[in-house]
């Protein structure tokens, strides 16, 4: 008697850059309104320091080219660390597209209001430890997360994603407080393209 198994979707998943993000970046980042003293290795990740500022303040972002999403789906993933209680409203980190120098859309682990959640679609966490995954296609993008970096992914919101030239995703965080140094750790960066 045969046994008939479902494909594994994400074994059909070709890596096209990933970085663990520990002890030093790999090739092809930059860096946006760096602060050097704000940022460091750890043998756990990289860490960057959650200063105050908004999103087209923000400082050590960390660009690279973003996929050509003209060729096929994609898949942008990366493990985010409170590694201290976030404090501050709107206090956050996690993914952002950008345009041109232009953000456009973020995927980001953010407290609000006493509480964190994903955004977009605020979705109700209780872990620090949160794995990010941003699905684009030409024209679409489907934000998911998994608590712990465990179990499924979960959707916390889709929508349009108009092409655009010069495209970059980021690693970054900001809204924090100003008195007290608070770290956000990233790992286990990855780009992946997705069977159609």
């Amino acid at each position: 008697m045969r046994v008939w198994q479902l494909p594994d979707r994400r074994a059909e998943s070709e890596v096209v850059f990933e970085d663990a993000l520990k002890g030093k970046l790999g090739t092809g980042w930059d860096w946006l309104r760096e602060n050097p003293k704000m940022w460091r290795h750890s043998e756990k990740g990289l860490e960057i320091r959650v200063e105050p500022g908004l999103a087209d303040s923000v400082k050590n972002v960390l660009l690279r080219k973003a996929p050509d999403r003209s060729r096929g789906k994609y898949a942008v993933e990366v493990t985010v660390e409170f590694t201290a209680p976030p404090s501050r409203q709107y206090e956050q980190a996690g993914l952002t597209w950008y345009q041109g120098d232009k953000p456009v859309f973020k995927l980001v682990h953010e407290f609000i209001d006493g509480q964190t959640y994903v955004i977009p679609g605020k979705k109700p966490t209780d872990t620090r430890l949160m794995q990010l995954r941003l699905v684009v296609t030409k024209d679409e993008y489907v934000a998911q997360y998994r608590p712990g970096a465990k179990g499924e992914f979960q959707t916390a919101g889709s929508g349009k994603l108009a092409p655009a030239a010069d495209e970059k995703v980021s690693l970054q965080c900001y809204n924090g407080p100003a008195a007290a140094e608070h770290w956000i750790r990233f790992t286990d960066f990855k780009v992946l393209k997705l069977p159609e």
